[in-house]
């Protein structure tokens, strides 16, 4: 084959430092629409963005010379920096160190659209803390719950 075909799709999950409620709602427009930018800088597709005051999730379509690490530590350094910066919020924003990732096949990616759209809702049943764990046991990632939220 002369040509290199794929589509990879990743839910990618990542929370405030310490969960702090502190994205709000004036605030997350802009901040999803910068993440979104910085995918698209990276040559990526921002499908769905979206989450709740204290985590994100990103449905995004990644390129395969572009390492997924390193696609998340642009946009978490890059938004932080733009957080502080541009929305000057009350004391100094910033994001956890880690976070989760999830391969998505192209047939689900409308459920995850829709699951991401929904968090506002979902989150006033679920707390952030059993959704991670939920997503880790579904997907079978092995972790250490002392080691979670750290």
């Amino acid at each position: 084959m002369s040509h290199t075909f794929t589509n990879l799709n990743y839910h990618l999950v990542f929370s405030t430092k310490d969960r702090q409620p502190l994205i709000t709602k004036e605030g997350q427009p802009r901040i999803y629409g910068y993440i979104g930018g910085i995918i698209k800088d990276l040559r990526g597709d921002p499908i769905c963005i979206g989450g709740v005051e204290d985590h994100v999730h990103i449905l995004c379509r990644l390129k395969t010379d572009v390492s997924l690490a390193d696609v998340l530590r642009q946009i978490k350094g890059s938004s932080s920096k733009w957080i502080n910066d541009e929305l000057k919020p009350t004391g100094r924003f910033a994001w956890q160190a880690g976070y989760a990732a999830f391969s998505v096949s192209q047939s689900k990616t409308d459920n995850v659209v829709r699951y991401i759209k929904e968090q506002e809702e979902h989150h006033k049943k679920v707390s952030f803390k059993d959704e991670l764990i939920d997503f880790l046991d579904r997907h079978g990632v092995d972790y250490d719950e002392r080691y979670l939220w750290k």
